[in-house]
């Protein structure tokens, strides 16, 4: 996806080129009859064709129904989401001619601090809780708006989270040569890996939306599931030591020695508001093919910890956030979209997102939109006040006499 043009990524002819090497299986007609060569008739009772033309009796076929049911339409569901996923690259790179008007709304989200904005309702204007759903006659005053987005970043080691947030950094500062935020200090890791949660602003002088980088995923299902639930449930805090049982001693002593000496426990503790699973589609794409059953588990161990029931805002599952496809060819990088989006019962258009190492218009554009997904859901997901409930039983109540009153006696 490099450069910085509105053509094609892919031309229609090149499209069903690729789309007959990806599923060579997929046929359109239903198979020639048993007994009949194709293109021949039925034949009535006296040996002549039935009414004079061309007919297809479908009481020949041998469990034309199963066949049809069975592969036929999962050939073309996928050829129809592959074809919708190359379709997406093309919409992008037309679309990021307008990639200032895209970060304008993000940034007028990350600006909107004060408590009058915040309770406008502007037409065109984003802040926190600009997305919630008004339903039921509720406004945005009767939701608990928290003064800050949190976004956790999570993700297997080697996926990019740490490089992704810096990224997220870089598009919206006006230095482009930013690095790390300013909340993190040189020493918040003690060897490879992220030990310690790190709060990134975005940008660094607002308040309005932050990202988590995390310390990666286990290979062991239980402690995934057991660090995230911490999180959601309790919250998270730039500094916070993650510490696993897995770790050897001399690990843990230097960690709980360098978090007592760095006073990160001053830090406010802030509720999750929406999650981005970061997954590297190279290892996605080896795990798809592999015999190996250590690559085969990358795969596996990503659609269990997507399954997490904590992760999930009502129906909203996070987004997932593809890396690595600077390293694989467009009809790679489909193919892991296509893939991951049946792997985990999700739209591969809507809400994965293909962000590779790429410094053009159409991937800060896909680093846009993967962010206003993320707010947007973030904010129609948002907690009602403690005193909301009372409210609506109120409403019911009158509602309900109301609708008394307005009855005929029997």
């Amino acid at each position: 996806m490099g450069g910085d043009t509105a053509s094609s990524v892919v031309s229609s002819s090149e499209e069903e080129s690729m789309l007959e090497q990806e599923y060579p299986q997929l046929s359109l007609r239903l198979p020639t009859p048993i007994g009949r060569k194709e293109g021949s008739s039925p034949k009535d009772g006296n040996g002549g064709t039935l009414g004079g033309e061309k007919r297809v009796d479908f009481g020949v076929y041998e469990d034309v129904g199963r066949w049809v049911s069975s592969s036929c339409f999962d050939e073309r569901r996928k050829h129809g989401a592959y074809r919708d996923v190359l379709e997406n690259y093309n919409e992008l790179r037309r679309r990021s001619e307008d990639l200032d008007a895209a970060k304008s709304k993000i940034l007028s989200y990350a600006s909107a601090t004060s408590a009058e904005l915040r309770q406008s309702y502007i037409l065109d204007s984003y802040y926190p809780g600009a997305w919630m759903e008004a339903a039921g006659g509720m406004k945005l005053i009767d939701y608990d708006v928290p003064n800050t987005t949190s976004l956790l970043v999570i993700g297997p080691k080697g996926s990019g989270k740490s490089s992704l947030v810096n990224r997220i950094s870089r598009v919206f500062e006006d230095d482009n040569f930013v690095k790390f935020n300013p909340l993190v200090p040189d020493n918040a890791s003690v060897g490879d890996g992220t030990y310690f949660l790190q709060e990134y602003m975005i940008p660094r002088d607002s308040t309005s939306f932050c990202l988590y980088d995390t310390r990666s995923l286990s290979d062991e299902s239980s402690t995934n599931r057991e660090m995230l639930t911490h999180w959601m449930t309790t919250g998270v805090r730039h500094g916070e030591l993650v510490i696993r049982d897995s770790d050897s001693s001399s690990l843990k002593t230097r960690l709980k020695c360098k978090a007592r000496q760095s006073g990160y426990g001053s830090h406010e503790i802030r509720m999750v508001n929406f999650v981005i699973f970061v997954v590297n589609g190279v290892s996605i794409l080896k795990s798809m093919y592999a015999d190996d059953e250590a690559e085969k588990q990358y795969s596996e161990m990503v659609a269990t910890t997507f399954s997490c029931p904590f992760l999930s805002f009502k129906d909203d599952k996070p987004v997932i956030v593809v890396t690595h496809g600077d390293l694989l060819s467009l009809s790679d990088r489909a193919r892991v979209r296509v893939h991951l989006g049946e792997l985990l019962g999700i739209s591969p258009t809507k809400q994965i997102f293909d962000i590779p190492e790429s410094c053009d218009k159409a991937t800060e554009l896909a680093i846009v939109d993967m962010l206003r997904y993320s707010l947007e859901h973030a904010d129609r997901n948002l907690p009602v006040k403690e005193w909301v409930p009372r409210k609506l039983n109120r409403e019911v109540t009158k509602f309900i006499n109301h609708r008394k009153f307005l009855l005929p006696p029997y």
